[in-house]
């Protein structure tokens, strides 16, 4: 059972979630508009049982994300795969089959102060950054480390703000790299 918050961009990513977790108590953004009276809502619900935001794996979906985290401290992040969250040309958690919606809930991640655990020069020597297929590679690591696909800068903050250990990183490069 999910005791937080779950926070969604629209109608048809709730009743997917809805579906593959029933009990859940669900929020829904309607996109970038985000009233006040929803702000206010949010942050209580963050104090008080936390929030996991889980919206689409897509820009728009990345910006809502940024603008709650910032409103959020210590809020939790869901991350769907994109090639998992298409269906028909549409891209979004709506589009994720049950079972990987359970499993983007399964791998949450915490939200902290971002530290300086990775730097540009680790992007750099995991290939990750620099190199024709790095956006690949971020993104199969992304996939791998439960953090979502991001382009360097934004993938190092997630490194960085989603508690990824060094060891988690190293093993999943050295994954990365076996495949």
């Amino acid at each position: 059972m999910i005791k937080e918050l779950i926070v969604v961009e629209g109608k048809n990513d709730a009743e997917v979630v809805r579906r593959a977790f029933p009990q859940a108590d669900i929020m829904i953004t309607h996109g970038w508009g985000v009233s006040q009276s929803q702000i206010l809502a949010l942050q209580t619900a963050n104090r008080r049982r936390g929030v996991i935001i889980f919206t689409d794996p897509d820009h728009a979906g990345e910006r809502i994300r940024r603008r709650l985290s910032g409103l959020l401290p210590g809020c939790r992040h869901a991350f769907v795969p994109r090639e998992r969250a298409v269906n028909k040309g549409k891209v979004g958690v709506e589009a994720a089959s049950i079972e990987d919606i359970k499993v983007a809930l399964a791998r949450v991640r915490t939200e902290g102060p971002a530290g300086r655990t990775f730097d540009q020069q680790d992007l750099i020597q995991g290939g990750l950054t620099g190199i024709p297929q790095a956006a690949a590679r971020r993104k199969r690591l992304g996939d791998l480390l439960a953090i979502g696909y991001g382009n360097s800068k934004n993938f190092l903050w997630r490194l960085n703000a989603l508690g990824i250990t060094r060891t988690e990183f190293e093993q999943a490069l050295e994954q990365l790299e076996a495949e």
